[in-house]
């Protein structure tokens, strides 16, 4: 059984309730663990997002002007 321990109160659409209702039964998780584990994967790409800015961060801006033309000139556009 789960190891949750915070409780919310979460409205869905009808139709998505359904199927993760489905999706509860036909993998024998229940509808907080599916809902916890999809959150957690949502917060682990918005991590990976913001190391990808910062890794970034120190990169050359270019204009989008000069991006075109540099397109352009190697022939991508």
């Amino acid at each position: 059984m789960s190891q949750l321990s915070k409780r919310s109160t979460v409205y869905f659409d009808p139709a998505i309730h359904q199927a993760l209702k489905v999706k509860s039964a036909t993998c024998e998780q229940s509808v907080s663990e599916l809902i916890d584990e999809a959150l957690k994967l949502f917060m682990r790409e918005d991590q990976e997002d913001l190391q990808a800015f910062s890794d970034r961060a120190n990169e050359p801006e270019i204009s989008y002007e000069n991006l075109l033309s540099d397109l352009k000139k190697n022939g991508k556009i």
